[in-house]
């Protein structure tokens, strides 16, 4: 059997188990050795069938990370919060607070127009489960009633969005911007991947119905899992 074969049966196996379900969205498919144990084949064997997998959009491949199954292409409704919207479409998901924190921004007071520039922080990564870290999260919210306890007493049920809503800060509408830019050192060690690498970085703003300050987050998100998709109509133009 020639080589070119040989990878083409690889290929429409790997295909046909991820399209199934039964390598689920988010699972590390096993290493290259093990892969060429299973089908009997080199690893260049097996390489050369996941360089076709990673370039039809089935699996993203790492140096030293392992391949993993995208969930990409799914609509997301980030209003619910990322653990929502993600468990909504089957991906299963855990975060990692890494800090609650209260601090002062002068320029986000400035920026929004709030009354006071006290604010609570919250920094959180985002890993699929098993699975690469996908988000880091700094979420700023405002320093009033009982959020003012949150670095010592913690989010509720460990959620942010709950906790807002116990609050009485339900988010109503808001503004969401969206870039490009790398990483820093820090961000790198955070986010377990290289500086330099490219990373989709959103900030959006909460605001309840009667108008009150909610919530300021800035995440930056993994290219190869989340993208951004525009619609429009004839109407709009």
């Amino acid at each position: 059997m020639s080589v070119a074969l040989k990878h083409q049966r690889i290929l429409v196996e790997l295909e046909r188990e991820i399209r199934s379900g039964r390598v689920p969205r988010g699972a590390r498919l096993p290493g290259e050795v093990s892969l060429a144990r299973r089908f009997g084949v080199s690893r260049n064997t097996v390489r050369a069938a996941l360089a076709e997998l990673n370039q039809a959009g089935l699996i993203a491949t790492r140096t030293g990370k392992g391949s993993f199954v995208l969930f990409d292409g799914r609509p997301l409704d980030s209003r619910l919060g990322w653990a929502r919207a993600l468990a909504d479409q089957g991906v299963e998901t855990r975060v990692r607070v890494l800090g609650i924190t209260a601090t002062r921004d002068d320029r986000l007071a400035a920026r929004l127009n709030l009354d006071s520039p006290e604010v609570i922080a919250v920094e959180r990564v985002r890993e699929i489960v098993p699975g690469a870290v996908i988000s880091y999260e700094r979420s700023c919210v405002p320093a009033i009633d009982e959020l003012k306890e949150l670095p010592t007493r913690g989010l509720e049920g460990g959620s942010l969005i709950e906790t807002l809503v116990r609050a009485g800060l339900h988010a109503d509408h808001g503004e969401q911007r969206l870039c490009g830019r790398r990483i820093d050192d820090r961000e790198a060690a955070l986010l377990e991947r290289e500086p330099g690498e490219w990373f989709l970085r959103t900030e959006r703003t909460s605001w309840t119905a009667e108008g009150r300050f909610a919530e300021h987050v800035s995440s930056l998100l993994d290219p190869e899992h989340f993208q951004l998709h525009l619609t429009f109509s004839q109407s709009d133009t």
